[in-house]
């Protein structure tokens, strides 16, 4: 019997195990499959938490619905009856101190028409003119290893990406968009813009597929995006669950791969899927010849904190959900949502829930000696 060892219990190790013991079924294959998770429950960075009259969630609030793949998965697990939807409202940029809309028309802030375009109050006439050249000037370097930053600005300009593209599309893959590169954010951009000269048009050709059903965008479940970890937790049925079991080190030998477990014990397998962060994995494996490419990543961090107060979220801006904090922003968060306004189950009373990110950046005291001026 060959035996598979899957670290890290958060939900990309959940969801290959649940894959695996989905084809050693189907295959009546002999495999013992084992997961450890060092902590004492699964979902790694989704874990929902109960508080009074509020559901919290310390990591991802929602999954994106236009997936694919999403609903038939959601269907297998028996789970669309437990589904629920974003409401349907309006996101904010936090400019020259005050909130401005992110027209509605917009993909990450990239006009999808040129209405959207003409509408937005975050850009100047001037910089609407500018990202006219979207249309009349061609590709002829840029690939998709190439940067998202420089790649939009050479085409939108600069300051439509600086004020309307680069706060969202920065705050959604956590880095500066000079640092991200085609390929792993919008590669489909740079074919709209070699397909229909302007990266405009190709997004307005291709709208519905970027339409989820009614608007509603994002989706979670009545009690929590912790529902989904459960569920898959229920259904491995086939597999050795260890929580609490911390791997030290992993090495080989003839026949495979011997793991070295916190706890003093070892686990031999044949087959070894690492789903932990990228230092926990270049720790565990030990290898020189590794570390330089595991060395060229970088974690982004992002503090989260939840405030809750009682009176009813109506007191928000009408049909608001949220807002990103633009580069001449003076607040001391980068963006926050409105919870109770976005996620109706997460408020038992209606009352207002909102939840602050906060780049997880290396501060002193002296830096938030102005709050006590603050309301």
């Amino acid at each position: 019997m060959k035996t598979v060892v899957v670290v890290g219990g958060g939900i990309t190790g959940l969801s290959t195990m649940y894959h695996l013991q989905k084809t050693v079924k189907a295959r009546s294959l002999s495999v013992r499959l084992i997961l450890l998770e060092g902590n004492e429950e699964l979902g790694g960075k989704i874990r929902t938490v109960h508080d009074g009259p509020f559901k919290i969630e310390a990591g991802a609030d929602s999954i994106v619905a236009r997936k694919q793949n999403i609903q038939p998965f959601l269907k297998e697990l028996n789970l669309e009856d437990q589904v629920v939807y974003n409401a349907t409202g309006k996101s904010f940029i936090h400019t020259d101190g005050m909130l401005k809309g992110i027209p509605e028309d917009a993909l990450f802030g990239i006009p999808m028409s040129l209405e959207s375009l003409a509408k937005s109050d975050l850009v100047s006439a001037q910089g609407k003119v500018d990202a006219l050249k979207d249309f009349y000037t061609k590709n002829e370097t840029f690939t998709k290893n190439d940067s998202i930053g420089l790649f939009l600005e050479s085409f939108l300009g600069k300051e439509l990406v600086q004020k309307q593209i680069s706060p969202v599309l920065s705050g959604v893959y956590s880095g500066k968009l000079n640092e991200l590169t085609i390929a792993k954010t919008l590669p489909e951009m740079l074919d709209y813009k070699n397909q229909y000269g302007s990266i405009i048009r190709g997004l307005s050709e291709n709208k519905q597929k970027y339409k989820s059903k009614g608007n509603k965008k994002f989706l979670s479940f009545k009690n929590g995006l912790s529902t989904l970890v459960e569920r898959i937790e229920e259904r491995l049925d086939m597999v050795e669950i260890l929580k609490g079991v911390s791997v030290d080190k992993i090495g080989r030998n003839d026949e495979g791969y011997i793991i070295s477990l916190a706890n003093g014990e070892t686990l031999e397998t044949d087959f070894i899927v690492l789903s932990t962060p990228h230092t926990i994995a270049q720790k565990l494996l030990g290898d020189r010849e590794l570390d330089e490419d595991f060395d060229g990543l970088i974690n982004s961090s992002m503090i989260s904190v939840y405030l809750g107060f009682d009176i009813p979220d109506s007191m928000l801006p009408k049909d608001g959900t949220g807002f990103i904090a633009g580069d001449n922003s003076d607040l001391i968060c980068n963006a926050c949502t409105w919870t109770s306004r976005k996620w109706e189950h997460t408020s038992e009373n209606s009352q207002l829930l909102v939840r602050l990110f906060i780049k997880a950046l290396v501060r002193t005291m002296n830096d938030y000696s102005h709050l006590q001026t603050r309301n």
